[in-house]
């Protein structure tokens, strides 16, 4: 059976590792970005270059983006020479944006309503290196039909993918990751500087835990980043502090408490503002360290 023709729009530190992955996979792919040089690796590798989203969708019988925010979405698909635009019917679009839930419903309905196009929402988990390993995980909202058509493709750089119900519920399913992880992450920086402080080295944390209740993914990854640096970022506190509140939006809609979370995103909403916002995550131990 042919592969499905596919377009990916978004070509930042999460699209351009997945679109490199499905061209590797053997997919033709049309790809547009915002900002031309980040295209590059892409074009090399023999994907397609579209002037608009809306000559992207065209062209594709899958269309695949992974944006900044809700606004950069809301553009992409519904603005000039937007995604909406093109004739949609039998085609799906696959947003792997973190943007609202709500929004997420509300574009999913404007988009079947303007081209017929059905809408999956695939936020992912996994950082950089899961997109560049194909390890992903993959939570989506939408038809179940529509999820099965594009299973295929998302295999390329995914190792789980599981449809959580309709539109929206990826979104969700996404800032519950994030309240997990982003708590995670604030809690390894205290344990890094209580061993620091305490004349432990904190390089030996990891084996130490290995196998036990403390290990973890975000423990094997951040923690030596925070006691040795990094040379390249796999996130931004910004982004994370963009999901938390978004999480803290939907905990008031729905009258939950998230006490742990919220103590999460202030730190890192302190972070941001002391001018950290584009860094890595792991940066967020700078707050515990004593002054010299």
């Amino acid at each position: 059976m042919d592969k499905p023709t596919l377009a990916f729009l978004g070509q930042g530190l999460m699209g351009q590792p997945m679109t490199l992955r499905l061209l590797n996979a053997g997919y033709r792919v049309h790809v547009w970005n915002r900002s031309r040089p980040k295209l590059a690796p892409a074009l090399e590798r023999g994907a397609i270059l579209e002037a608009t989203p809306r000559d992207a969708a065209k062209a594709a019988d899958i269309v695949l983006m992974c944006l900044l925010d809700t606004r950069a979405v809301e553009d992409v698909a519904f603005g000039v020479d937007g995604i909406a635009g093109a004739e949609g019917r039998g085609k799906v679009l696959v947003d792997h944006s973190s943007i609202s839930p709500d929004a997420t419903r509300v574009f999913a309905e404007r988009l079947a309503s303007r081209s017929s196009m059905q809408w999956v929402d695939a936020p992912v988990s996994g950082g950089v290196k899961g997109a560049q390993d194909g390890t992903l995980a993959i939570m989506c909202g939408g038809h179940p039909e529509a999820v099965a058509r594009v299973r295929p493709a998302l295999a390329a750089y995914s190792k789980n993918v599981t449809h959580m119900g309709p539109a929206g519920t990826g979104q969700t399913t996404k800032l519950c990751n994030q309240v997990i992880a982003c708590s995670a992450i604030a809690v390894i920086a205290e344990a890094v500087t209580l061993a620091q402080n305490a004349g432990v080295d904190a390089r030996r944390l990891t084996e130490a835990f290995a196998g036990g209740f403390a290990d973890s993914k975000p423990l094997q990854i951040f923690l030596p980043r925070m006691v040795s640096g990094w040379e390249e970022p796999i996130g931004a506190t910004n982004l994370l502090l963009k999901d938390l509140d978004t999480a803290a939006d939907l905990a008031r809609a729905s009258g939950t408490p998230l006490p742990m979370a919220s103590l999460a995103r202030e730190l890192f909403r302190q972070l941001a503002a002391q001018g950290h916002g584009e860094d890595d995550p792991a940066a967020l131990v700078t707050l515990y360290r004593k002054p010299k």
